[in-house]
């Protein structure tokens, strides 16, 4: 599916991917959405992301939502015959992008210093999960142990006993992809003022603490002569039950806490002296949660919601996860589209969510089976029909 008539943003720019499950493809699919040609590097076995959630055949869901526009080129790296393709994909790419363990691309005979040679103008990219070195640089590393490690687990808390808890999203993966897609379109962009390639390191922890640091960790900025500890940001921010339902609200400007109380009929809360200032309300959260649970209880959702919007209080409904494709505002944006998955049926994924002139950025292609494109590269790429076939028959390369 692509948007007729529209230019998008990364036309022309090649990506060779060869990373897995979710940091390193979710980066490389924002950036299929916006036009980029992104080949998927998958072992013959396939990544272990088409295993994970609902699936038809080799495409789950997830796999669907974060790799859809690339093609699938299914080869063992390990197998001396692969180098050759290994070289030929450098020479054609723009950008080689990775989230292995330190260490495997060297072994693969991809060290930075060969792929610079091979190809000066290439931007190398590299997703590790503490860095490049350090203690703990060997270590395996998933979402849920970047979450605890970068004090995320730490930032929210049981609300009824204190303990840490995991976020049930992998918060950390996507967040460093965001990450890795910013800085790669920055070398990009700088690579047309010199005409050379840079080498990017991003890991998972130093892109959680970056992400926790405004907010979460806003108590350890100060070094010297800190000020006084303030609340812990959100500490008691929790949904609130309606009589029908539940919502969240946020206001941290005094206006807003002013036309939160006006809306649910508490208009003398706002004088006094433990509500007057937001330091104040963060210091008295408990008395303040227990004063507006009941006039928030008696009230249906729709009736909270229309009070405070007419007051200007910021407020939501919360969306049990299937009601937020029915959300008015979702729908109005055109959040979610549909696309044509081929023998699978239709898929309903969210659109990239950056405009350009106005204009969505919808996918490009489909998700590919597994090794989908693997002749069709290879070709490409000038590799004679003898040899594509030999490495086919020996298991080296998967044609779907």
């Amino acid at each position: 599916m692509t948007t007729p008539g529209l230019a998008r943003p990364l036309d022309g720019v090649r990506i060779v991917d060869f990373s897995t499950v979710l940091s390193g493809p979710i980066a490389s699919g924002l950036l299929a959405d916006q036009g980029a040609d992104v080949i998927k590097i998958e072992s013959p076995e396939g990544d272990t992301c088409r295993q994970i959630g609902p699936a038809k055949g080799d495409l789950s869901a997830m796999y669907i939502t974060i790799n859809r526009g690339k093609r699938s080129l299914a080869i063992d790296l390990k197998a001396p015959a692969a180098r050759p393709v290994l070289a030929a994909l450098l020479r054609w790419a723009d950008v080689a992008l990775n989230n292995f363990r330190p260490g495997v691309m060297e072994r693969l005979g991809l060290t930075d210093d060969a792929m610079a040679t091979t190809n000066p103008r290439l931007v190398r990219a590299s997703i590790t999960g503490y860095g490049p070195d350090g203690p703990a640089a060997g270590d395996k590393v998933y979402d849920a142990v970047i979450q605890a490690a970068a004090g995320v687990c730490a930032s929210h808390r049981d609300h009824r006993t204190g303990e840490p808890t995991l976020l049930s999203t992998a918060v950390c993966d996507k967040l460093t992809a965001l990450t890795a897609a910013q800085a790669i379109t920055a070398a990009l962009f700088a690579r047309e003022r010199d005409g050379q390639g840079r080498r990017i390191e991003v890991s998972m922890l130093d892109a959680a603490l970056a992400f926790q640091w405004p907010d979460a960790m806003y108590n350890h900025v100060f070094l010297d002569e800190p000020p006084a500890h303030f609340p812990e940001f959100g500490a008691n921010n929790r949904p609130w039950k309606t009589a029908d339902g539940f919502v969240t609200s946020m206001n941290p400007q005094q206006s807003e806490f002013i036309a939160l109380c006006q809306a649910l009929g508490r208009p003398d809360l706002p004088q006094d002296p433990r509500f007057t200032s937001l330091p104040s309300r963060g210091r008295h959260a408990k008395e303040l949660r227990a004063l507006l649970e009941e006039p928030m209880s008696r009230m249906r959702t729709d009736e909270l919601i229309a009070a405070c919007r007419a007051a200007g209080a910021p407020v939501a409904r919360i969306n049990e996860r299937g009601e937020v494709i029915a959300d008015p505002q979702v729908q109005h944006n055109q959040a979610l589209v549909e696309i044509d998955q081929g023998r699978v049926g239709r898929v309903r994924l969210p659109r990239s969510a950056a405009r350009f002139d106005g204009k969505p950025m919808l996918p490009q292609a489909p998700a590919a089976h597994l090794g989908q494109h693997t002749r069709e590269v290879l070709q490409a790429l000038g590799l004679p029909p003898a040899q594509i076939d030999r490495l086919i028959d020996d298991g080296v390369a998967r044609q779907a």
